[in-house]
Order: structure tokens, then C-alpha cells, then sequence
């Protein structure tokens, strides 16, 4: 096993602490968690909250930032937020789960609800994106979700890096549109939301 250095960094709020792990942590954007369900979309993040004295997880473009619960004493947790960072970092693991996109959209946001009958087609839709369209946002710093198909439309959310830039608009009609035509015959459109 590979030694790594861990520089740690001081931050303006003393429950806070800044891990260096040498590397890019986020290639494009940040990540904040807030509670332990938040960091379900992350096995590092996952793994320290577990310790049970953090409270916060932020990712950086190069660091990720820890914030420990009232109480808690950084002389008792840093050794172990050190220890999962740096097996994190060796172990070379993807940031964030593969599913962590997760569909599973909220009942305030369904905009659209799915038809039992076109469960097959929503499978291979799901699919297509989970093994074709999200790798390649991912590059990007962005993230595409599913959130709906009714009558051939397909209905996308654009995350992250890709949310605002106009280029996706373009990618989504011309990359995703076509790729999931010529797989999924049923579909006749693309839409983000």
C-alpha cells in the first residue's frame, strides 16, 4: 500500500477542517452534504458521517472539507476522517455511487407520472442513460436524470455542470435524442426540464 500525505488546512470556522488528499477532488463544481441521507450519494462522504461526530461534507476542487458536530474534538476524529480520506484516495473508488442519480424523483417534482404499460420502454431508457448519456456528462462535470416519458417524450433534467450551459441543449436534442431513437423506437423526443 502506497503512503499518501494528507495535508490538513485550517478554515475560518473551527469545527471545520480542510483535507488535501494532493489531487483533484471535484473536477468541476463542489459538493456540499448537509446530513447522512444527503451523503448516500457518495461512498466517501457516506463513510464519514458514519463516524458520527460530522455533521457536514463539502467537496472541493481539491480538497474536501469536514465540519464535526458540537462536542466533538478534533483531537479524537481527525485520525479516523484521515484514515477514510486517504483509503478513499488510494483505493481509487468513484466519488460518487454509480445509482446516485438515483431516479428516484420526488412526488412534489413528478411532473409527470409513468404509464405501468411503457414500463419495458422506461427500463431501456433508464438504461441507455445510466450506461451511455451519464458517463459522458460526467466528463463534463454534469449530470443528466431521468424524470419522466409520456406518449414518446422523454423527459430529462440537466444537473450540475450541464444545468445552465447552452451546449447541452444541443447535446440533449442531437446526442440523446438520436442514441435513444435508435435504441428505443417509442421514443420521438427529448425535453429538458
Amino acid at each position: 500500500m502506497h503512503a499518501m500525505l494528507i495535508e490538513t488546512e485550517s478554515t475560518p470556522n473551527p469545527a471545520t477542517l480542510k483535507f488535501l488528499p494532493g489531487r483533484a477532488v471535484m473536477e468541476t463544481g463542489t459538493r456540499d452534504f448537509a446530513s447522512p441521507e444527503e451523503a448516500e450519494a457518495s461512498p466517501l462522504a457516506s463513510a464519514l458521517f458514519s463516524l458520527g461526530d460530522v455533521k457536514g461534507v463539502f467537496f472541493g476542487r481539491d480538497f474536501v472539507s469536514v465540519t464535526i458536530a458540537p462536542g466533538a474534538e478534533w483531537a479524537d476524529v481527525k485520525p479516523d476522517i484521515l484514515g477514510i480520506v486517504m483509503d478513499h484516495f488510494l483505493a481509487e473508488v468513484p466519488l460518487f455511487n454509480a445509482a446516485s442519480a438515483g431516479f428516484s424523483v420526488p412526488a412534489e417534482d413528478e411532473g409527470f407520472a409513468d404509464d405501468p404499460a411503457d414500463a419495458d420502454i422506461i427500463d431501456q431508457i433508464k438504461e441507455l442513460i445510466e450506461t451511455r448519456v451519464r458517463p459522458a456528462v460526467a466528463n463534463d462535470g454534469g449530470d443528466i436524470v431521468y424524470r419522466g416519458f409520456d406518449k414518446g417524450n422523454v423527459y430529462l433534467k440537466m444537473q450540475g455542470a450541464c444545468a445552465g450551459c447552452p451546449s447541452s441543449t444541443a447535446t440533449l436534442k442531437n446526442g440523446i435524442e438520436s442514441l435513444l431513437k435508435h435504441y428505443v423506437p417509442e421514443v420521438t423526443a427529448v425535453h429538458a426540464v
